[in-house]
């Protein structure tokens, strides 16, 4: 055995006949015959079992001792194994010391054989709890690795604070939310948050982009698959619902799912149970779902593009997240906070927006909203020469927003006409047109097909 014992007997010739025996069992074996160093000799070494008498001073054997420094030795490591040793057969004594946490318990005089063995089914235990306490740390360092400190949300205008009020109550609830708004409000900013207030903030929130997954694939991205299921599949996998299991689940763009696959989604949702691609075996899942989108679902049930089944399943709770246009004031805060983000990160410190230049950020219409906003700081920081940040230093678009100037199209139609113009521009060349619209090119290739482009 690859380890190290710590044996631990006032009686001298214990201590000798026990190092004699299990020299050829361990790599290291240290012996004290008085207990009160114990405890720095753990501290000293990288001792997996402790080999512990239960009666140190003369004429006593209640076992009181060894109890006492059994207890010792697991508050300082818990992971340790303690088999007890004594003389007097009590088996009452035995329990006691079981109960509290000793591995077993060993008779003198022992048997050669059974002290071994036993040794061995206790480090055996020790090397276990070390692998599951290491594979639990690596587990909870990924999980916030995936699940990155929540983003304070910014707002003190009166659709904001309407909205964290919403995302308070249903936080602690594991009622099913719709997020609704426009690109680049936060709608997965907001899912984190109701996620970190949620009682499942220990496990992961898995986030999928509905509009990125190909239909030939969604089965196995959503679901998994065993290995051998179908050509490529070299390995069994385990799928997003599955991953998000005691956790949180995050459909983004579920606008964007296929009519043909929104009933498979539903089917899960309603029972709870998945079903591996080249498996017969149910898998009982519990999630809790937030899903987002930027459409209109209710105008797209009522043209048979999304099932309205799934629509109630999915939004219990409708959170719906205000363009950045509406959010007055908030442009200035949001612009300060990602000023300061990004002074930081380029090292460019003492920076700040002229009072023209605030006046130009709330004047514009910010069709990307938050995140064209966060660009446009950040790019304004890289390029600037001296401390402040004036209306050069932001180069958006001179477009102000004017409720009696927009265009009378509808949001679809609008989104159509874009999409054919950086076609056109981009003379078919889709990556760059995905690049452009800032989408994924399968949520491109959806959209063309909806609109026939």
């Amino acid at each position: 055995m690859k380890s190290e014992i710590l044996i631990v007997d006032d009686n001298k010739s214990v201590l000798t006949a026990l190092e004699m025996l299990l020299q050829s069992q361990f790599d290291r074996i240290y012996a004290l015959r008085n207990p009160n160093s114990l405890i720095s000799t753990l501290h000293k070494n990288s001792i997996d079992v402790v080999l512990l008498d239960m009666n140190f001073k003369a004429g006593i054997n209640t076992g009181n001792e060894g109890l006492y420094w059994l207890r010792r030795i697991l508050d300082y490591d818990p992971l340790i194994s303690v088999v007890m040793i004594t003389a007097y057969g009590d088996i009452e004594l035995a329990v006691k010391a079981v109960k509290e946490g000793a591995f077993d318990f060993i008779l003198k005089p022992w048997d050669n054989s059974k002290l071994t063995s036993t040794l061995h089914a206790s480090l055996k235990l020790r090397k276990s709890n070390l692998e599951t306490a290491s594979l639990r740390q690596s587990n909870n360092s990924l999980k916030q690795e995936l699940n990155p400190v929540t983003q304070k949300l910014i707002g003190q205008s009166g659709v904001m604070k309407r909205v964290m009020e919403m995302v308070k109550k249903v936080a602690v609830t594991d009622a099913n939310i719709l997020i609704t708004g426009e690109n680049g409000t936060g709608k997965e900013l907001i899912a984190r948050e109701i996620h970190s207030r949620s009682k499942r903030n220990k496990e992961l929130m898995v986030s999928v982009d509905m509009g990125a997954i190909s239909e030939t694939l969604f089965e196995s991205e959503l679901f998994g698959h065993t290995k051998g299921s179908f050509t490529d599949a070299h390995e069994d996998r385990v799928g997003k619902f599955q991953l998000a299991n005691k956790g949180t689940l995050f459909l983004d763009e579920i606008g964007n799912l296929p009519l043909s696959l929104q009933a498979k989604v539903l089917s899960v949702l309603q029972n709870r149970i998945i079903t591996r691609l080249g498996s017969n075996t149910p898998v009982s899942i519990d999630i809790r779902l937030i899903s987002a989108t930027n459409r209109d679902l209710k105008a797209m049930v009522a043209a048979g593009l999304f099932r309205q089944d799934l629509l109630y399943r999915i939004n219990t709770i409708t959170i719906e997240l205000p363009p950045l246009r509406e959010r007055g004031n908030d442009i200035l805060l949001l612009a300060g906070f990602y000023l300061n983000k990004y002074m930081k990160k380029y090292e460019k410190y003492g920076l700040k927006i002229s009072r023209q230049a605030m006046q130009k950020l709330l004047k514009y219409s910010w069709p990307g909203n938050v995140r064209e906003l966060q660009h446009s700081v950040e790019k304004a920081v890289i390029l600037a020469e001296g401390k402040i940040l004036d209306e050069d230093s932001f180069t958006i678009s001179d477009r102000i927003y004017d409720h009696d100037s927009l265009p009378v199209k509808t949001i679809e139609e609008m989104e159509r006409d874009m999409i054919r113009v950086y076609v056109k521009k981009e003379k078919g060349n889709m990556s760059a047109v995905a690049k452009k619209l800032g989408i994924t090119r399968q949520t491109l290739y959806n959209k063309l097909k909806k609109y026939g482009i």
